[in-house]
């Protein structure tokens, strides 16, 4: 009894630790403990993020069907910036990493400054496509006409507004790689918070304010997120964590520039394979109506918020891999991934219990309509299967980005979703008729399929001799 008090304080203890930032060194001492204090901040970092898409459906689902249908179709193209933005993520994590392994530190923030621009430049770009043609894109998703009339306004201000996005992935990648995760955590609580309280004015009006329907959603995220990017800069100028960038830090470096580029081509060119798989298997589920789409975009959101503690130890993972690198230990870096790899499959095996056994009562805190309800929770049911690879093969997949070796899960990638998951969906769903459910099968399976592979292939060491 008495150990195991001693050990719940201990958690206690070191969950403070962790949330607060205080522990700096990840390259000795005790991997369990390296483990926790990075995956801590980084899980409710992520959780802060998926809580963004949670809130918005919550209330743009009393506004109609349509409105949750159009955020489906916008994120499943929002999710193309976001492969931009996570591949140079992954180069900024990895080079930080590594250049803080090593203790150059004026390298780490002469690549956090890189990878700022690229971000602005890349942004401005999307920016423009979004602002003047929101309409078209929507038309392109497959979306009716009446939904694209009430929706447009939403697609235009988040597009239009990506550099929000951009940045406060970028520089919390860079954040993260130098170990400072809380302070990423702490981003995302800003920016979340602000989410939840604007929301609710922006959609249904408030005084002076107007109903903007689903289109006050969008700017209700963008102004959370650009607020939380303030911060992200203030915190970057100032000092406040291991990276420091001053004035005259801010000129253009081609070195570094292309070094991040390189590194991160492998990682934009992966998360462009499976987010532009994600758009074609959103464009298959339009052809089954709104309401399937509308249970398709719930079941998914919910299920990217149970994906983000897995994407935090995956995340941590990369940093103990990029740092343990760059301070020449390869057989601490690959034992933290495995030991990453096993406490994110755990956690994920319980939430697939969870899935299958309320998926319904789940679906219905949503949204009550019949098919909606039965196709979400058929939905998370049959994703749920496979929760249990995902999280493993969400930890050695970053693994590879974080030491720099972004081609290999590319190819990946490549082979899974490309090569067998869109064309089985659209057999499965179509040739062989079973609708939505030969989709939910076809991403279960290739997400099987990539862990399996990615495990494998990891095994095999070469990860270990990449130069960043």
């Amino acid at each position: 009894m008495q150990s195991n008090k001693i050990s719940f304080k201990q958690f206690i203890q070191y969950f403070k630790i962790a949330v607060t930032g205080k522990e700096q060194e990840f390259t000795s001492g005790s991997i369990r403990r390296a483990v926790f204090m990075l995956s801590i901040p980084m899980i409710l970092e992520m959780l802060m993020e998926s809580i963004f898409a949670i809130v918005d459906i919550m209330y743009v689902s009393k506004v109609s069907v349509n409105a949750v249908a159009t955020i489906g179709l916008t994120e499943s193209v929002i999710t193309l910036v976001y492969a931009v933005a996570i591949g140079l993520s992954m180069a900024a994590t990895a080079v930080v990493a590594r250049r803080v392994g090593e203790t150059d530190i004026q390298g780490a923030s002469n690549a956090a400054v890189q990878v700022i621009f690229l971000g602005i430049l890349v942004a401005a770009i999307i920016s423009v496509i979004g602002i003047l043609y929101p309409k078209e894109i929507l038309g392109l998703m497959g979306g009716e006409p009446d939904l694209i009339e009430e929706g447009y306004g939403y697609t235009q201000v988040l597009l239009g507004g990506n550099v929000t996005i951009m940045l406060l992935f970028l520089i919390n990648a860079i954040f993260r790689g130098a170990g400072d995760a809380s302070i990423a955590m702490k981003v995302l609580i800003v920016s979340n918070g602000l989410n939840i309280i604007l929301d609710p004015i922006f959609i249904f009006g408030l005084g002076p304010i107007p109903a903007y329907g689903v289109k006050g959603a969008a700017i209700a995220t963008t102004i959370g997120r650009g607020v939380a990017v303030v911060f992200q800069l203030v915190v970057l100028f100032y000092g406040y964590g291991k990276i420091k960038i001053a004035f005259k830090d801010l000129v253009l470096r081609i070195g570094v520039m292309f070094n991040l580029i390189k590194v991160s081509l492998g990682g934009i060119g992966q998360f462009l394979i499976g987010t532009s798989s994600w758009v074609f298997l959103m464009r298959i589920m339009s052809e089954f109506g709104s309401e399937v789409l509308a249970g398709y975009t719930i079941a998914i959101r919910v299920m990217m918020f149970t994906l983000m503690p897995a994407w935090g130890m995956s995340n941590a993972a990369a940093t103990l891999v990029g740092q343990n690198l760059g301070a020449q230990k390869p057989d601490r870096a690959e034992l933290s991934v495995w030991k990453t790899g096993k406490y994110s499959s755990i956690f994920m095996g319980f939430v697939s219990i969870i899935y299958l056994v309320f998926a319904p009562q789940i679906i219905v805190l949503f949204n009550d309509t019949p098919d909606v309800v039965k196709y979400g929770s058929l939905c998370l049911r049959v994703i749920a299967a496979g929760y249990v690879f995902y999280g493993y093969g969400m930890v050695v997949i970053n693994a590879f980005n974080g030491a720099g070796d972004t081609k290999t899960p590319t190819k990946i990638n490549f082979v899974c979703f490309w090569l067998l998951q869109l064309p089985f969906a659209y057999f499965m769903a179509f040739n062989l008729d079973f609708g939505p459910t030969g989709v939910f099968w076809a991403i279960t399976l290739a997400e099987i399929l990539i862990a399996v592979i990615a495990i494998i292939w990891f095994r095999k060491g070469d990860w270990k001799l990449v130069k960043v």
